[in-house]
């Protein structure tokens, strides 16, 4: 590992990227950031998210200022900067160049899961709010530039075989795994967002990757509409996934 690491995880919204988050947390050599875009996004849709006003005053107005942030010295002098990041919240006008001084990975879940959970804590969504355009469409400007698929880890193999899955993702990125990551203490963190009383509620409380149970999911016709939409971008992504 070269040191420092900044790994950039690009997920999209209702996955177990804040399990994820406490699993880097809770290494004793990395520093973590939520969703260091999300006070930008907000401000530049307008979109009605739990604690809009809020997740706007606690981050800065330009993404300028953040991107050089996230590229500049590790947080409390650590070796590892883990970024959670939200696919979708890295808008048009921001600017890409600065992506190349992070170590990139990503995150999926079935589209079908995202949307039962989602929409149960907003009554609206769309293709953008899930993420997964954006998220195909980084993926594969990274494969073009470095011909290479960035590591790809999918929530249903993370919690089936959690020490398994973030072994090989620490093997492709070049860190050391360390069972400190398959598990932490319950409660919050100084890290969290200030947005996390709305979304982090399953989380909160946990103590570890909790095991994958299939799930039924049943969506009106509409989310299945929107679902077949994301399936293309999903399994664009999947056919790369770590773990296979």
């Amino acid at each position: 590992m070269t040191a420092p690491l900044r790994i950039a995880m690009w997920s999209g919204p209702r996955n177990i990227s804040t399990a994820m988050l406490r699993s880097f947390g809770n290494r004793a050599d990395t520093f973590v950031t939520d969703e260091p875009f999300y006070g930008h996004y907000l401000r530049q849709t307008g979109l009605d998210h739990p604690g809009h006003d809020e997740v706007i005053a606690a981050q800065p107005d330009d993404w300028r200022k953040v991107a050089k942030w996230l590229c500049g010295p590790v947080p409390e002098g650590q070796a590892i900067w883990y970024q959670k990041h939200m696919s979708h919240h890295l808008l048009p006008e921001i600017e890409q160049e600065w992506l190349s001084g992070l170590c990139h990975c990503f995150l999926i879940r079935d589209p079908r899961e995202v949307l039962v959970s989602y929409t149960q804590v907003r009554e609206t969504v769309t293709l953008e709010d899930i993420g997964l355009p954006q998220q195909a469409a980084l993926f594969n400007r990274l494969l073009d530039e470095k011909g290479t698929p960035p590591p790809v880890l999918d929530a249903k193999d993370v919690l089936s075989d959690p020490e398994k899955l973030l072994r090989a993702l620490c093997e492709a990125i070049g860190m050391t795994f360390t069972e400190a990551m398959l598990s932490w203490p319950p409660g919050p963190r100084t890290t969290d967002g200030v947005w996390g009383k709305y979304w982090y509620s399953s989380v909160k409380n946990s103590k570890g990757f909790v095991a994958y149970k299939p799930k039924q999911v049943r969506l009106s016709p509409n989310l299945e509409e929107l679902a077949a939409k994301c399936d293309p971008y999903y399994e664009r992504l999947h056919t790369h996934r770590l773990g296979q």
